[in-house]
């Protein structure tokens, strides 16, 4: 029989508690209805050493939520995971890169449409007031390089004092208005091939779609084919091997696709939208251990 082994938060942590045993019991019951068992373990159990995961046949941190609130030990986590070789994927050295946003930077640079941004070490109430002008806006968002679920974001308007910056690197980017009228499309992809579509808008009155602040999401039946080929350039960039990846895009003011995430880590698969389930998915899985 199959070990494979979930990352979860620690699950003493309140800032998940409702949240990640529902993810996690999806990703179980999908790998059991395709014969593959599953169970769960807190990253943060793992730092220091990992003894505890070396004998598992697959390791999957699809819900490793809370490593924005502990970076420096989650990178340390990373690691040491890394150089105990685990069998996991996504790999560490992703996992390392892709939780510090300024990756998005690099994938600019190789062509790849994102916001534009300006980049901080530090947020400044004066980086705020000028961005406005830089950016050609009147509507800001500033969040943290390092962030997740919508943690320490803002949006501003033009005259409107940042009252709390983020703590450290951050970034600022102009509010894309389209994520309020038709939302955020979100294109999951399982082994290299495209599996499903979900469209996330924010309730009335809210900028953030994430579900913990009334996000709306429903299932994107036929996604833009320029969306979708927009995902396959992002996924070109990325040199090491993926199982998963949920690319998250938005129209710009032009109407064009921009990359506003690329989720590699602990994304939502959305499974309750997959029309298979889930199946694609755990094809994913099964066809990397019979490697």
């Amino acid at each position: 029989m199959t070990d494979i082994v979930i990352l979860t938060p620690n699950p003493d942590d309140p800032s998940f508690a409702g949240q990640w045993p529902q993810v996690r019991d999806r990703l179980v019951r999908a790998l059991a209805a395709g014969g593959l068992a599953a169970r769960s373990e807190a990253w943060t159990d793992h730092v220091d050493t990992a003894d505890g995961l070396e004998g598992a046949d697959l390791v999957l941190p699809l819900v490793a939520w809370g490593y924005h609130r502990d970076h420096t030990r989650w990178m340390k986590a990373c690691a040491t995971w890394q150089a105990a070789g685990l069998r996991m994927l996504n790999p560490p050295a992703v996992l390392a890169w892709n939780s510090d946003k300024s990756y998005l930077k690099r994938l600019g640079e190789a062509g790849v449409p994102i916001p534009p941004t300006l980049w901080s070490e530090q947020i400044t109430p004066q980086q705020v007031a000028d961005a406005f002008d830089a950016l050609g806006t009147d509507a800001l968002v500033v969040k943290p390089r390092v962030s997740g679920g919508g943690w320490q974001t803002t949006r501003l308007a033009r005259g409107e004092a940042l009252s709390e910056a983020p703590d450290g690197p951050a970034l600022i980017q102009p509010f894309i208005a389209a994520l309020e009228s038709e939302g955020e499309l979100s294109l999951l992809v399982f082994g290299g091939r495209f599996s499903h579509a979900v469209r996330k808008r924010p309730r009335a009155g809210e900028f953030r779609i994430q579900q913990q602040f009334g996000g709306l999401y429903a299932p994107e039946p036929d996604p833009d084919p320029v969306a979708l080929e927009l995902a396959e350039r992002v996924l070109a960039t990325v040199e090491e091997e993926l199982l998963y990846a949920r690319i998250d895009l938005a129209r710009g003011p032009d109407g064009q696709w921009l990359l506003m995430e690329a989720e590699l880590i602990e994304p939502d698969f959305y499974l309750n939208h997959a029309p298979d389930g889930g199946q694609a998915f755990v094809t994913a899985v099964a066809d990397h251990l019979n490697r």
